[in-house]
Order: C-alpha cells, then structure tokens, then sequence
C-alpha cells in the first residue's frame, strides 16, 4: 500500500484488499479497519465514502503490513469470536477455532441445563471452551487449568469482562491443580499435532505458541497424558471428551480403552473430520 492521507474508507479497503491479494483479503481488511474504528463491518459498508483522518489511515496501512507478513487477524486486532463471545486473544494463547466449538457442543449435550454439575477444562487458553460452557450453564461449578501463568490471566479477563464467575482459574500442567472432588464432565482441547509437521511452519500457526499446538512425535504425547491423568479424577459415570487431530481417532479411543473407560465414541466437526472422542468411567 502506498502512504495515503486522509483517505475514504472505501479507498483503504480497496488498497489493502489488493495489497493482501488473497481470498480473505477483503474480510482481513475490513476486519482491521472495523477493529481501529471500534465499529463492526457493517459501519463500514454503511460510510464507504467517509474520510478518516491521517492517523487512522497510518495505523491502518501498518496492520494490513504485518498481516501481509502473516500475522493472524486475531493477533492483530486482539479479539475472536468463539461460541459468539468476543474472546481477548493474545500470542501467549492459541486462536480458537470454529471446529473446537464441536467440542463445546458435545459437552453440553451431556451437561442437563438443571443441574448443578463440576466440570474441568483443561489447557483453557484463552478460556473458550470454559467460558462457552459457563456461558450455556450457569449454574455449574468449572475449573479451568493452564500451565501459562498469562494464557491464565488472559482467560480471567475474558470472564471478568463478560461477567461470567462460575470458573475458577487455576495454574498447573492438565490435572495437576485439580481440586481432590470428583468432576462430572473433564474436557480439553490440548496440543495434538506431530512437532515435525511442516504445517507448523505456515500460515498463522507460525505466529502462535507452539507450546500449543505440536504434542511429541506423533502428536499424541498430551492426549495420552490427559486420558491417564484425569481417569481418577472423574466421579463413577463421569466423561472426559478430548478434541484431536483428524486422523488420530483411533488411537485417542484406543487409549480410552486402555485406560478402563466405556462407552468410548467418536465425533465429527461440521467439515465432516474426525475432532472429538469421548469415553466413560
């Protein structure tokens, strides 16, 4: 993009979207300029011909820099959208995706809406998958545990900015800082890929903690850990429901096996891949 005065809002979507030069540029765009405006898209394409000032133009043209260089739009913008929550994101966190909401779905259809039950997320992140629940299920007890002190305050932030205090947040590795009560419900949504994955070294990925994503090998060195750890930690009837990558089924619901659980399943997220086992104690 060339440095521009005081500019159209049309004109600078115009420029970045060419500037991108992607299929999303146009949404990337919009998204960053919506984002410096403090309005949504549709303000946007309400005023495509109002004129911003010098300033804004500036700190728009040095965004749409950094995402051409690849930085996510979440990054940039400090905010995604999960279950409709606007989420703080931030680089000490993973960006949550739409099909980990297949997880959050999954989960509910196993939490009644009248009953109080305890419930534990485990690697929360930015809280998605925690606050989503709390959100659909108010009157249940959740702990949510990072081994990141500020994945951690990212996720309380999220909470106490959506006025939502049914979560405790607790610091530790998986089942580790668990309180000694049974849970009704353990989820996670915890790193699955191989470390030698080429696809780590792509697209946004790049730019988010790699603590993260990649889990050993074959990518299942947390998932193991997890299926052994929160075994006793589940009351008798309790599920533990874990996201995984789309060709590790198998070996997720093997593990489940091993480990004495029951009524071991496998789910799909809304793209037709295999994303969700869950099992029984």
């Amino acid at each position: 993009m060339n440095r521009m005065a005081d500019a159209s809002v049309r004109k600078l979507i115009e420029a970045a979207t060419e500037a991108l030069g992607t299929d999303t540029g146009r949404l990337d765009a919009e998204v960053l300029l919506a984002s410096i405006l403090e309005k949504n898209r549709s303000h946007l394409h309400a005023w495509p011909e109002k004129i911003l000032p010098q300033e804004t133009c500036e700190k728009f043209q040095q965004l749409v820099k950094r995402r051409v260089c690849g930085e996510p739009v979440a990054y940039l913008t400090g905010q995604r959208e999960f279950w409709s929550l606007a989420l703080a994101v931030s680089t000490d966190t993973l960006i949550p995706r739409p099909e980990t909401e297949t997880l959050v779905t999954l989960a509910l259809g196993k939490i009644p809406a009248d009953r109080c039950l305890h419930i534990a997320d485990l690697g929360t992140g930015s809280g998605a998958v925690a606050l989503a629940i709390a959100t659909e299920r108010p009157g249940c007890r959740i702990v949510a545990t990072d081994v990141s002190a500020k994945a951690l305050d990212c996720a309380a932030g999220n909470a106490s900015r959506l006025g939502i205090e049914n979560i405790r947040f607790m610091q530790g590795n998986w089942c580790d800082p668990l309180p000694r009560e049974p849970f009704d419900v353990v989820l996670s949504n915890p790193p699955y890929i191989e470390e030698q994955d080429v696809h780590l070294e792509q697209g946004d990925v790049r730019f988010e903690p790699r603590s993260a994503l990649a889990a050993g090998v074959d990518g299942m060195d947390d998932l193991k850990r997890i299926i052994a750890c929160a075994h006793p930690c589940l009351r008798e009837g309790g599920w533990l429901m874990l996201e995984h990558g789309y060709n590790q089924a198998d070996r997720v619901n093997k593990q489940l096996s091993t480990q004495g659980y029951r009524e071991i399943s496998s789910h799909r997220d809304e793209t037709g891949l295999d994303r969700v086992c869950m099992g029984r104690k």
